[in-house]
């Protein structure tokens, strides 16, 4: 219905899903924090500057936008999100949590696979000011955030 995919993508996070690792996606294995038949959660490639760590939630089946994505699944998603954000709460001994989703090219979307966003926030963090200050974080480094995120999760 509203769909903005090029028939040609490559979805990465299909590829998450698929087990794929290397240079696309940029995600590994090792961020998965938590999967089961339907969703996979991972800690994100991209940060921004004060909230490390941040998690997204995805459909293991490929939906491109809130549009898209059957009922069932988003509130399943939806659902875990908070989970995610007791998890974060305890492992990262945040001040707060938000949770955000975007869709189409003006929604800010840039990857066109449902995902939710799950982001640690601490007292003045600037997340909402600092959105073109996201960076890729080091794979060693998801991996560290994963590894204090997964047993709260188990």
């Amino acid at each position: 219905m509203y769909n903005h995919e090029p028939a040609d993508y490559q979805c990465p996070f299909c590829a998450v899903v698929a087990g794929a690792e290397g240079d696309f996606p940029l995600t590994n294995q090792g961020d998965i924090v938590y999967q089961d038949d339907l969703i996979t959660a991972f800690i994100s490639s991209h940060w921004w500057p004060k909230n490390p760590g941040h998690v997204l939630i995805i459909p293991n089946q490929h939906a491109e936008n809130l549009y898209d994505i059957p009922d069932d699944i988003l509130a399943y998603i939806h659902s875990f999100s908070k989970r995610v954000a007791i998890a974060l709460k305890g492992a990262y001994d945040c001040d707060g949590v938000s949770v955000r989703q975007h869709n189409e090219e003006a929604g800010n979307q840039d990857v066109w696979h449902y995902h939710l966003h799950v982001f640690p926030r601490f007292k003045n963090d600037q997340l909402y000011l600092s959105h073109n200050q996201k960076a890729l974080a080091e794979p060693g480094e998801r991996a560290r955030y994963a590894a204090k995120l997964r047993p709260y999760l188990q």
